[in-house]
């Protein structure tokens, strides 16, 4: 008899864990997996025999699944295709929708469960913006069952998603940017890492903090004045490490820019690729590798207490609120306001879409608000306000 039930030991992602899975066949001849969520391999067999019985005689039915396992079926099929912490942002939501709604079969979601969980998030005290996100991962995750034929429709569709305000976009000026590379400078030899390069290269760039501390020297030319953003394999000199929405491209550099990576170059030892991860910590990193403990997620961000730094390093420039994301806004408000096209812009971003461009990372210039100040001082009437100002006010 053919057997339609088997185990299999799937490792966890540092590969020092794992957890038993059942892997079938169902009366629809496709093919599923069940967690068991434990490593115990007598108990194990036991479910293992148990669903073979059931299978044989028809009691499983072929579309049967709990939330749990269609999460963990769903994180399965989907990886390799998203990164790893979008996987990671999957999780966390679905977890908590069970934990709402409770273990339910998956089709019998409804979109008042939708609604049920986004006042759950909200009484919870989670904010807005985070419940649009938590919201945002468990719709895809059934959107991506309706395209895999799991499920005619997404219980989430007409689920209203949770208003939340826009924020002020946050761009240095230009005595602040003055101000925060030499505030970097002052901590180089306190911190071993170039922190004035990196300042530099943002707000040059627009690249974001991961692309930044994954660059090597190969993907600078020197001659042509560019940068590419590229992925990176996991060899002897690098680690995996993959760009956000695969958005690669190329990106300029001016003759001053280079002029520093030149001599920040040459001041390098020989044989590390990283452009601002300091030899230091690659050495460690490098050991944390070759024993196993370095992960794809640590990749993302390479450098130790980064947030921290950067905020030492706003605190010496004497600038009160601000965070390294924001020099990416300073650079691509810059290049808009000074005579980049909004598709220029988009594309040099590595947005899919103008409107996450505007929507998130542009500010209105001082430029622009002397401009319409003048504008608006020039069509006022001359004796309009001088008028009011000369009328006494009486309650």
């Amino acid at each position: 008899m053919k057997q339609l039930a088997t185990l299999w030991k799937r490792p966890s992602y540092d590969g020092r864990r794992f957890i038993y899975y059942l892997l079938y066949t169902d009366e629809a001849g496709k093919r599923r997996q069940k967690s068991l969520g434990h490593t115990d391999a007598r108990k194990a067999e036991r479910q293992r025999a148990q669903l073979e019985r059931e299978l044989h005689m028809g009691v499983v039915e072929p579309d049967s699944m709990r939330l749990a396992d269609f999460m963990e079926d769903s994180l399965h099929r989907t990886r390799g295709q998203v990164q790893e912490s979008t996987l990671a942002e999957y999780s966390t939501s679905m977890r908590h929708f069970i934990e709402v709604i409770g273990n339910i079969d998956y089709q019998a979601v409804k979109h008042t469960h939708g609604e049920r969980f986004v006042q759950a998030c909200l009484d919870r005290g989670n904010r807005r913006a985070t419940v649009v996100k938590k919201l945002s991962s468990i719709k895809r995750m059934f959107q991506l069952a309706v395209q895999r034929g799991q499920l005619e429709q997404n219980p989430f569709v007409h689920v209203r998603r949770p208003k939340v305000p826009h924020r002020k976009i946050r761009v240095y000026t230009d005595q602040e940017c003055t101000a925060l590379v030499e505030s970097a400078r002052g901590l180089i030899r306190r911190t071993g890492m170039r922190w004035d390069v990196l300042i530099v290269l943002a707000l040059c760039t627009g690249m974001r903090r991961g692309e930044l501390l994954n660059t090597v020297w190969h993907n600078v030319d020197f001659e042509r004045l560019t940068i590419d953003v590229l992925p990176k394999s996991d060899t002897e000199q690098t680690w995996e490490w993959n760009i956000k929405d695969n958005d690669i491209r190329t990106l300029p550099l001016t003759d001053e820019v280079v002029s520093l990576l030149t001599q920040h170059q040459a001041d390098q030892p020989e044989g590390y690729p990283y452009v601002v991860v300091p030899p230091k910590r690659y050495d460690f990193i490098q050991r944390l590798r070759q024993s196993g403990r370095w992960t794809v997620r640590q990749g993302k961000c390479p450098v130790n207490n980064f947030k921290r730094e950067f905020g030492a390093i706003l605190a010496r420039a004497r600038i009160d609120h601000g965070q390294f994301h924001d020099l990416r806004r300073t650079c691509l408000t810059r290049w808009l306001t000074n005579g980049l096209t909004e598709y220029d812009v988009m594309n040099l971003a590595g947005h899919a879409d103008f409107e996450t461009t505007r929507r998130f990372y542009l500010s209105v210039r001082q430029d622009l608000l002397e401009r319409a100040r003048n504008v608006s001082a020039k069509v006022m009437p001359t004796d309009f306000v001088a008028n009011l100002l000369q009328t006494p006010f009486h309650s």
